[in-house]
C-alpha cells in the first residue's frame, strides 16, 4: 500500500500555507513526493472561490478588515467562505482522476470522522454543486472547495470544530442565503476538540483514498522548501 504523508502545520497565514500549497504541488506533479494531506488551522480571514458573485461579503471590505479578518481571492471552486483558529482545514495535495470524486471521498471522510465522534452529519455534493460540503441536519459544518492542475489538487475541506462561529453571519456562507452554521463543539457541547479530532480525519482520509497513513514533518514532506 502507498503512503499518505500527513503534514500537522499548526496555524499558519492564509497566504503564507497558499504558497507552500503551490510548492507541494508543484513537487508531486514532478513526482518528488508521495500524496500528501497539509493538515492546519489559519488567522481569521475570507476566501472568495472563483464563482463568488459580488455581495456574498454583506459588508464593506473595509470594515472585516478593522475587526481583523483578511480576505483573499483564491482559485478553488466553491464561494466565499471564512478560516478562523479552532477550525480543521486540510489541503490534499494529491493526484486525482476525477475532481468531483475528490469531492465526494472528502464529504465520505469528514461524515466518518464525524461519526467517530458522535456527530451524525451527511455530505450533499449529489443535491447540487451549491451543496458541496458535510451537513448536521439543516445546518453546514463544513466546506469544500478544490482546484485541479495537471492531475494534481489543491485547496480542500474546512471543517468548524471549536470556532467562533458569529463572523459567518456577517457574509453569504457558500451562496447560501439562509445557511446557518454550526461546528464539532456546538453538536457535542465539547471543546478543546481539536487535536484529537485532526487524527481521526487522517485517519478517516487515509482509509477513504485507500493510502497508508505516514505523519511527517514539514521539511521531511518536502526537503528544499523551509517553512514561510
Amino acid at each position: 500500500m502507498a503512503d499518505l504523508h500527513v503534514v500537522n502545520l499548526g496555524l499558519v497565514e492564509y497566504r503564507e500555507a497558499l504558497a507552500l500549497q503551490h510548492r507541494f504541488a508543484d513537487a508531486r506533479a514532478e513526482d518528488a513526493i508521495p500524496d500528501t494531506l497539509l493538515l492546519l488551522e489559519h488567522p481569521r480571514c475570507y476566501t472568495r472561490g472563483r464563482r463568488t458573485p459580488p455581495g456574498e461579503l454583506t459588508l464593506p471590505e473595509a470594515w472585516y478588515r478593522e475587526q481583523g479578518i483578511d480576505i483573499v481571492d483564491v482559485d478553488r471552486g466553491g464561494k466565499v467562505t471564512h478560516h478562523a483558529p479552532g477550525q480543521l482545514t486540510g489541503y490534499p495535495i494529491m493526484r486525482v482522476a476525477s475532481a468531483r470524486e475528490h469531492v465526494l471521498r472528502m464529504e465520505r471522510a469528514l461524515v466518518a470522522a464525524l461519526a467517530d465522534e458522535g456527530v451524525q452529519a451527511r455530505g450533499r455534493l449529489d443535491d447540487g454543486v451549491e451543496f458541496c460540503g458535510v451537513w448536521v441536519d439543516d445546518a453546514k459544518i463544513a466546506s469544500i472547495g478544490v482546484h485541479l492542475s495537471r492531475g494534481v489538487t489543491t485547496h480542500g475541506f474546512a471543517i468548524n470544530v471549536d470556532n467562533d462561529l458569529e463572523p459567518w453571519s456577517w457574509i453569504v456562507p457558500c451562496g447560501l442565503p439562509d445557511v446557518r452554521t454550526t461546528s464539532v463543539a456546538e453538536v457535542t457541547g465539547r471543546t478543546g476538540l481539536l487535536p484529537c479530532f485532526r487524527k481521526r480525519v487522517a485517519h478517516r482520509f487515509a482509509q477513504e483514498v485507500g493510502l497508508r497513513q505516514r505523519i511527517v514533518s514539514p521539511q521531511r514532506a518536502l526537503p528544499a522548501a523551509a517553512l514561510v
